[in-house]
């Protein structure tokens, strides 16, 4: 099979406008999956809660673990795709998330799924990071960053839309949310035989395994510890035990980075101050946005006694203004900046989930408790993530895509942690009072305040 460097292979897709965009739609189809199902298991929580007799803080773990182990692999993954072959590595990934997600709709016990959600997850750290391998170098340079643009812009279609879709698929029952990928799967590798083009890149760059393991396991330690400390005790041996790990995986970690010649992480992308900046703002904002997810999912079901399809559809304010708002946000940029639209982004996110802790309590009135922090919080994603995540961009070339990959880990860690973080704090109670829900929302206040911060000390225009 011919095989063609990047620079190549853009020099000859340059005049092919069709089939770049094809190229760009089934790696699409790839990232709105990914990011989907990353999303919609959170308005699944009560349906599994209830199906498979757990804890809230059991049942989080169909989330976290496809988070954790995504975030660990996207950037090993990526590499071993870049050494055997980008389209080879995406055709696997692809049929290994089909493959999964039906084990993950056929899972007899909540331990088979969570196992069919770790091999989702690896299958996914596969296919993000080689889509846009295959995509950029389809593209000419000029239009990498309206090409990153959709490509963000597709996350946060498939992160806010999540929700609403799963809600509706759960009138099916939950295992549609997992079966619904297998069409697209199926679409997505048949395209992708006849249209991808088989990109190799002309430097391999070493596998970082150990680096990996001690991000997954640091990360799942910390993870560990708030999930579990309301049932250990948050003085308890195995609590204190489990965060004594997860703090020396870190500190081994930030060691490792340092020696290994090419880690996981590498220190080189974090050395741009922008960059560490626009990295600092999207882990806060997603330590947030997913864990907002589930709140608003548990607050209509428990608190304000919704239907588990009427807390979907209530979600909907999210999307709807993230989806209305996002076709604007590079006019926005272009016009505001990128430090406006990304402390503004924070704000929303902060104000949100502030109007929230006001509100709660004061009446059962959706349309004055929720809609407002909805439209608000569904808003912050169309101003914040476009500026951050583009900051990539910003990098030199040959760190562009080590940089994404490094954004993308950020996200998923931050969401594992920001669940995690919300059922500490709800506690593993099957029925949770006003006080916790407000205090879940100030939880997200001050970090979306801190998102904020992060976007005013982003200036890529200076």
């Amino acid at each position: 099979m011919t095989t063609t460097t990047e620079d190549e292979a853009a020099q000859r897709v340059e005049t092919v406008s069709a089939g770049r965009y094809r190229v760009l739609a089934i790696a699409g189809i790839a990232q709105f999956l990914a990011i989907l199902d990353l999303f919609a298991v959170t308005v699944a929580f009560p349906a599994l809660r209830e199906s498979f007799d757990s804890s809230i803080g059991a049942v989080s773990w169909t989330l976290n673990a496809y988070t954790i182990v995504m975030a660990a692999l996207l950037v090993p993954a990526g590499r071993l795709a870049d050494d055997t072959g980008r389209k080879r590595g995406f055709l696997i990934g692809i049929a290994l998330f089909g493959l999964a997600s039906i084990a993950c709709g056929a899972a007899p016990n909540l331990t088979v799924l969570i196992i069919a959600r770790i091999a989702q997850a690896a299958a996914a750290a596969l296919l993000v990071p080689t889509g846009l391998g295959l995509v950029l170098p389809s593209f000419p340079r000029r239009e990498h960053a309206t090409v990153m643009g959709i490509w963000t812009a597709i996350a946060a279609a498939g992160g806010a839309s999540a929700p609403v879709l799963g809600g509706l698929l759960l009138q099916a029952g939950w295992r549609w949310i997992f079966l619904l990928n297998v069409p697209f799967t199926v679409v997505a590798f048949v395209l992708g035989l006849r249209v991808l083009p088989d990109i190799a890149p002309g430097v391999r760059r070493r596998l970082d395994p150990l680096g990996a393991l001690l991000i997954l396991g640091a990360t799942a330690g910390f993870t560990t510890v708030f999930v579990q400390a309301d049932t250990w005790g948050y003085t308890g041996v195995a609590t204190l035990g489990m965060l004594i790990a997860a703090i020396g995986l870190a500190v081994w970690f930030a060691v490792h980075i340092r020696q290994h010649p090419d880690p996981v992480v590498s220190p080189v992308v974090l050395r741009h101050k922008l960059f560490r900046t626009a990295l600092l703002g999207v882990f806060c904002y997603y330590l947030a946005f997913a864990a907002m997810i589930l709140e608003i999912t548990l607050f209509l079901t428990e608190r304000l006694h919704y239907s588990v399809l009427a807390a979907s559809l209530g979600v909907a304010p999210l999307p709807i203004s993230c989806l209305l708002l996002s076709p604007f946000s590079g006019r926005f940029i272009a016009r505001f900046g990128a430090r406006a639209s990304a402390a503004l982004g924070g704000a929303c996110l902060a104000a949100g989930a502030g109007w929230w802790v006001l509100a709660s309590g004061l009446t059962d009135s959706y349309a004055l408790i929720i809609l407002p922090g909805g439209i608000l919080a569904g808003a912050s994603t169309a101003l914040l993530q476009p500026p951050l995540f583009g900051s990539a961009a910003l990098l030199p070339a040959a760190e562009t895509s080590l940089g994404s990959g490094t954004l993308m880990m950020a996200r998923q860690t931050s969401s594992a942690l920001g669940v995690a973080i919300l059922t500490a704090i709800l506690g593993a109670g099957a029925d949770h009072t006003l006080a916790e829900f407000r205090a879940g929302w100030l939880f997200m206040t001050v970090v979306g305040v801190a998102a904020t911060f992060a976007g005013l000390a982003y200036r890529p225009d200076r």
